[in-house]
């Protein structure tokens, strides 16, 4: 991905098939399906990729256990294969992972069993894995801080697990190899609208400062909890559509629970599930479920969702955690549907709804990772035939992500690169400096920054650390000690001087003091 170059392929194009705004899951999604149906596509985005909801989810990619209860095995159907898609076609981020459901009486141990075997019976070809009721003493062995008190065995199965804001980086790659423009820090600021239908819209480089006018058969509004926003510059009495949710994580270091076997407790106070989670090394612990009426892009996290996760996991545990423990919060906002809504749309699934504005904008919004696939399908499907494109076929079922790898070596730590790595340890070659490490307790290295302005479109400290190697979700304080160093190397890369790496380094720590408790 070459911004500048991205830049003058949108100040070249007279009109664009499609302008997709929105840079997240599935805004990405969609850039992915249309360029790899040659339509000529741009996608902007107001901040960098991913950095709202779509780099703070549970890092899962999942049916929806949780849908069991509600009887909804269509959804859960159709996540489960579009889960097993995803496995396939980006394996670098994504994997199979064990989970464990302590069990303390004979009932639940039944009643959890069976219904996750109904979830194996659902997912029939796309299983990952058998699940089987075990033993206390296996539950110990998978387990080995598990509060034992009452334990009378669990539940083993198996689920999807990803790295969120590395799979984005990867889709905007895998568009931009389709032949689309993907432009980060770039936000939709006024719509040109001619007797209902918006003849062009002006789009704005936050970094240049200027202003581009850009056409489109057709616009896709797919900025997820900004939805609304979105939509109220075209028209003042826009009707709010979006019902935000605060989903919070922690995150804590793997002694507390040594294991690469999540852990699941199927039922908490607020009527969720609670997934504490192996993940880099580190064990995330989430979500809550907080209704959010200020819509904000760096949510907060709340005393009383922390507390909860902690009093929650500390039921089931032997070792109690308290905040000291914790090395890193953060907060998402989930872009739910206002039942009202769905009324006025093409309702294709009950997680997410895809609206004509009919005006010359699509908005999608809802939904989750594990779909975002099909999402795009359905959005480019309805888009092609509204803007009278020609017909091209859906074939992004099996469609490789960047970076794909024929074999996959866990054990390499730039494993999460795929098929990239080998570049990577190429610039080492050159370069041996670039393999010094960033920060002691972590194998992050100088290359990686270098990598991540030269390839990735990381443009500010913020994006590095939080989304390109993700350092800021799991020890914000080692983060935060790093960011100067890291200011220094983006610097030589873009060509900066020293009072950027100084606004760059208050910037990223004004941030960052959000993720520590």
């Amino acid at each position: 991905m070459n911004r500048a170059a991205g830049i003058q392929q949108l100040v070249n194009t007279t009109i664009w098939d499609m302008v997709i705004i929105g840079g997240g899951a599935t805004g990405l999604g969609a850039a992915v399906d249309a360029a790899n149906r040659g339509y000529k596509t741009l996608l902007i985005e107001q901040n960098d990729f991913a950095n709202a909801t779509s780099s703070r989810s549970t890092k899962l990619v999942h049916g929806g256990v949780r849908y069991l209860k509600q009887g909804n095995f269509k959804l859960i159907k159709e996540a489960l294969k579009e889960r097993k898609i995803l496995l396939q076609n980006a394996p670098h981020v994504c994997n199979s992972l064990q989970f464990v459901i302590p069990v303390y009486t004979w009932f639940s141990k039944w009643y959890y069993g069976m219904g996750l075997k109904l979830y194996d019976f659902i997912s029939g070809k796309h299983s990952l894995g058998k699940t089987t009721m075990v033993s206390k003493a296996s539950v110990l062995q998978l387990l080995p801080t598990i509060n034992t008190k009452n334990l009378c065995g669990g539940i083993v199965y198996f689920d999807g697990q990803f790295d969120d804001a590395r799979l984005a980086i990867n889709l905007a790659q895998t568009a931009t190899g389709k032949g689309a423009v993907v432009l980060n820090y770039c936000t939709a600021t006024d719509f040109n609208i001619v007797n209902n239908s918006i003849k062009s819209i002006t789009v704005k480089d936050e970094i240049s400062k200027v202003d581009y006018c850009v056409k489109a058969k057709i616009y896709i509004n797919a900025t997820g909890v900004f939805a609304d926003a979105l939509l109220y510059k075209i028209n003042k009495q826009h009707l709010p559509i979006i019902k935000a949710s605060q989903g919070v994580h922690i995150v804590i270091d793997k002694k507390y629970l040594p294991t690469t076997t999540a852990l699941m407790i199927p039922a908490t106070t607020d009527g969720r599930v609670l997934f504490a989670i192996p993940w880099h090394n580190k064990i995330v612990i989430g979500t809550t479920d907080t209704p959010i009426e200020n819509i904000v892009i760096e949510p907060i996290a709340l005393q009383h969702e922390v507390d909860f996760i902690i009093s929650t996991l500390n039921s089931y545990l032997q070792i109690k955690i308290t905040q000291q423990q914790v090395l890193s919060v953060f907060a998402g906002l989930r872009p739910l549907v206002q039942a009202q809504a769905i009324k006025n749309t093409a309702s294709l699934s009950r997680e997410h709804i895809i609206i004509n504005e009919k005006n010359g904008m699509i908005t999608i919004t809802g939904g989750k990772w594990t779909t975002y696939r099909l999402m795009a399908e359905e959005v480019i499907n309805m888009a092609s035939k509204i803007a009278a494109l020609p017909y091209v076929p859906c074939s992004t079922i099996n469609l490789p992500i960047h970076g794909k790898p024929t074999h996959n070596n866990l054990d390499d730590t730039l494993s999460i690169y795929g098929t990239q790595a080998a570049g990577i340890k190429l610039l080492i070659q050159k370069k041996p400096s670039l393999g010094t490490y960033l920060h002691p307790n972590y194998l992050f290295t100088h290359v990686q920054v270098v990598y991540a302005v030269r390839v990735e479109m990381a443009l500010t400290v913020t994006d590095f650390l939080a989304r390109r190697i993700r350092l800021l979700f799991l020890d914000a304080a080692a983060a935060i000690a790093i960011a100067p160093l890291v200011a220094k190397i983006m610097a030589d890369e873009l060509y900066q001087n020293d009072e950027w790496i100084q606004q760059q380094i208050v910037k990223f720590n004004s941030i960052a003091q959000q993720y520590v408790l």
